[in-house]
């Protein structure tokens, strides 16, 4: 057990995912306190979906273990990432994390698609509660040869950078397909009106398939999918849900009668603005 910052490992991809232990294998040798929970199964897609299975009213939580890893307490959860992320801030799987690491997930989470993101649903979870996190993807061109050791050197440079954040903050990492001697320097992106996401399809005999969804545009320079595209790795700051400054609002509004209705809405409308809410 490491004595550095308490973290959750989670992902989108469950509990299976060779991306999940390349992860946790990354935080343990950074020196964090680590715990793993992850989905029992796919969850790609899910967003922040707070889906779960349930046996008698819970959550169904069953303890794992990871190979090389067999001193870190690993859980699999039958429920989505977000819910997982919910479930450790309150004591679930220990003391509740400082720290959410999400991922290593299999195939890119970039553009404005990554609001459909299991991977990055769960770190915007934690910002909204006031924890740091950050979301590691990779590119995959062919599932059968992932190259998962490329992931190693990006997620060391990346950790100090989410360590020393701002509580709250949210980092996306991605990481292009190739080997580690063909990467580029991680290099801070916007966020491409082009984008893609993991998402599942369940057939109707109950068979499901894992496909990339594109989001239509242009890769335009200094973007997360434009710089991938010429071997950079890439690291995008996120802003978890918060109010917006604009549009501006008024502070009230009286209620518009419905036609029909008489004035009774509008009535109702004058109490509410000349009242106390």
């Amino acid at each position: 057990m490491g004595h550095g910052p308490r973290v959750l490992i989670t992902n989108d991809d469950g509990i299976a995912s060779p991306g999940l232990l390349a992860l946790a294998r990354a935080a343990v040798r950074d020196g964090f306190d680590v715990v793993v929970a992850a989905p029992h199964k796919e969850a790609s897609g899910a967003g922040a979906g707070l889906t779960v299975v349930a046996e008698s009213g819970r959550e169904v939580v069953r303890e794992e273990h990871l190979p090389d890893l067999p001193d870190i307490p690993c859980f699999s959860v039958s429920s989505h990432p977000a819910f997982i992320v919910l479930s450790a801030l309150e004591g679930t799987f220990g003391d509740p994390p400082e720290l959410v690491l999400s991922g290593v997930n299999r195939g890119l989470n970039v553009g404005r698609a990554v609001i459909h993101s299991g991977t990055v649903g769960a770190v915007l979870t934690a910002a909204v509660n006031g924890i740091r996190g950050m979301a590691v993807s990779l590119t995959v061109t062919d599932p059968e040869f992932a190259r998962w050791a490329s992931v190693d050197p990006v997620i060391h440079t990346a950790l100090p950078l989410i360590r020393r954040a701002p509580a709250g903050s949210v980092l996306n990492v991605n990481i292009p397909d190739g080997d580690v001697a063909e990467l580029g320097p991680l290099t801070r992106a916007t966020l491409s009106n082009a984008g893609a996401v993991q998402t599942r399809l369940k057939q109707r005999d109950g068979q499901e398939e894992v496909l990339s969804t594109f989001v239509g545009g242009k890769a335009e320079p200094g973007t997360d999918a434009y710089l991938l595209d010429r071997g950079f790795p890439t690291i995008t700051a996120l802003q978890p849900v918060s109010v917006a400054a604009e549009p501006e609002l008024p502070e009230r509004v009286p209620l518009r009668a419905v036609a029909g209705e008489g004035n009774s809405a509008q009535q109702e409308g004058s109490q509410c603005v000349s009242g106390t809410p």
